[in-house]
């Protein structure tokens, strides 16, 4: 029987030898999942020896991340927002980059009239995780998340359930704003859409390119597909003085904002950097 230690060193080689980075924390991760143990716990235990059906556990966890496959799918949960939102490959993992644009939605939503309830309409929710920050954070809104996958939305509804606000969250299959009818308008829209050019996705990380949903992927040829086809319907979509609010990827804040501006109806496009000092979110106002 292996020690806690050896089984971890193991753990280690392998994941070396799969040339993922990191192997040792990853290693490391894996193994106090396994155990149902803190990563600190672990460090306590490494003379301990391994349970037969622990090392069983981990030697499938194991395999799974050295095929590639990202921890947040293998542990099935990632943290976004404070929050703890399921995972799996049915939705893309939300990144740490996205709070931006939960950050500026709260600061728009801030300076709604307390005397009215704000209507914000999320497209493509994924996971589920931008719309459910925005439930938890504001006492009273009304919230409508849209997806075209199916099985995406199954992921959001059971992670608002678990979040405790389903209630404030109407989801919708549908692609982009087709669900929806002209005169049915919102204080907010906002969007983290796919925006990788097609020719970028080959290039990728192999856990992102060949684990994550590519249609959560896909921006088409420049990575502006979906950006074009919504920025043309939103204006009929927005309540007068509502904001439209999206994000980018790194080197898209000009063409994104151009786009608005050529679109008009909208005042001058703003961009907010995020802590790296890319430019992640161009929002604007309608007139």
């Amino acid at each position: 029987m292996m020690t806690v230690l050896e089984t971890l060193n193991w753990a280690t080689d392998y994941l070396k030898e799969h040339r993922v980075d990191n192997p040792r924390l990853n290693a490391a991760l894996l193994l106090a999942h396994s155990m149902h143990l803190s990563k600190e716990e672990l460090y306590i235990c490494l003379h301990d020896q391994m349970g037969k059906e622990e090392k069983e556990t981990l030697e499938d966890l194991i395999r799974r991340r050295g095929s590639g496959e990202p921890l947040q799918y293998i542990w099935g949960h990632q943290e976004f927002w404070s929050i703890d939102l399921k995972v799996d490959s049915r939705v893309l993992i939300p990144r740490p980059e996205t709070e931006h644009l939960v950050e500026e939605s709260l600061s728009i939503l801030a300076n709604i009239s307390s005397k009215k309830i704000p209507s914000v309409l999320e497209l493509g929710t994924g996971s589920g995780a931008i719309a459910i920050s925005l439930a938890k954070e504001v006492k009273k809104i009304f919230l409508v998340a849209t997806d075209l996958s199916g099985d995406a939305l199954i992921v959001a509804r059971e992670n608002a359930t678990q979040a405790g606000v389903s209630d404030k969250i109407g989801f919708v299959k549908g692609d982009l704003l087709q669900p929806f009818h002209q005169g049915e308008s919102f204080d907010l829209i906002l969007s983290n859409p796919p925006y990788i050019p097609d020719s970028e996705i080959s290039g990728l990380a192999g856990e992102i390119k060949n684990h994550e949903p590519l249609i959560a992927l896909r921006g088409g040829e420049d990575g502006l597909e979906v950006y074009r086809k919504l920025i043309s319907q939103i204006p009929s979509y927005l309540k007068r003085e509502g904001w439209l609010l999206l994000e980018i990827g790194s080197a898209q804040a000009a063409s994104v904002s151009e786009m608005i501006g050529t679109e008009g109806g909208f005042q001058r496009p703003e961009r907010v950097k995020d802590l790296s000092g890319i430019e992640r979110v161009v929002k604007a106002q309608r007139n």
